[in-house]
């Protein structure tokens, strides 16, 4: 009689426990230890936990975020929606590849415009910034330029003649330089547009995994599921055992 009231109690116990998705190891610790303090004399109690082989929480939002914006794809892979982030992944890629090539040719056609412009025009790159090899490719040489300024009565723009000497040997010679500093500049520029790419391709890819999280979270709620079961064994020493047996499935 008192076994059967043991079970009783057992069974009034496991069928009041409120399960959720997060249910953790330590509630079932704290059963076990409830029961065996309660009745320690009348029998042997053991309480035998299965717990799922992986256990599955649920995602947090915020660490998708972060993931996405370290590296697009990776906030989908967090929330088990890969089969999208990848293709954030894959223009990720393809923008950094984007990004050094035009690095690699601008840097390219700099080198060549400068040593154009010191065998074409006995430029000295000494102290010579962008705005001077923006200049030199508009004018024939420094007296072309210092006269037109002082023309404009813009006395403080003429540069020294023996710093700053230039000459090109024709026309030609002048525009060719221009062409190969107007491309240099303009990939320059163009790397800009790039890197605005890689900024939204990681805002978009934020904002999908925040979505693929909170569809994860949902379909958790939906699919979790309990299964309890009571048993009645024997031991090695024959006595009497209660196992309660605790399963959960995704």
């Amino acid at each position: 009689m008192k076994k059967l009231n043991l079970l009783l109690f057992v069974i009034i116990i496991v069928s009041n426990i409120s399960f959720s998705q997060e249910f953790q190891a330590s509630s079932l610790l704290e059963l076990r230890t409830k029961l065996t303090t309660e009745a320690p004399s009348q029998t042997n109690l053991i309480v035998k936990e299965i717990l799922p082989s992986e256990t599955k929480t649920k995602k947090n939002a915020g660490l998708a975020i972060i993931y996405s914006l370290l590296l697009p794809g990776m906030g989908e892979l967090y929330a088990d929606n890969y089969s999208s982030g990848k293709y954030f992944t894959i223009a990720e890629g393809a923008l950094w590849a984007t990004f050094i090539g035009m690095n690699v040719y601008g840097n390219w056609q700099e080198n060549r415009y400068k040593t154009y412009a010191q065998t074409y025009a006995g430029v000295n790159p000494d102290g010579k910034d962008e705005d001077y090899y923006a200049t030199i490719g508009l004018y024939t040489s420094i007296e072309t330029y210092n006269n037109e300024k002082a023309l404009e009565r813009r006395y403080d723009e003429m540069l020294s003649e023996q710093k700053f000497f230039w000459k090109w040997n024709s026309t030609e010679q002048r525009k060719t330089y221009r062409s190969m500093w107007t491309s240099s500049e303009q990939t320059f520029n163009d790397v800009r547009f790039v890197v605005g790419a890689m900024l939204v391709n990681r805002l978009i890819s934020a904002i999908n995994a925040v979505r693929s999280v909170s569809s994860y979270n949902s379909e958790l709620e939906k699919e979790v599921s309990w299964n309890v079961s009571l048993g009645l064994d024997r031991d090695f020493l024959n006595q009497e055992i209660y196992k309660i047996n605790f399963q959960t499935s995704f």
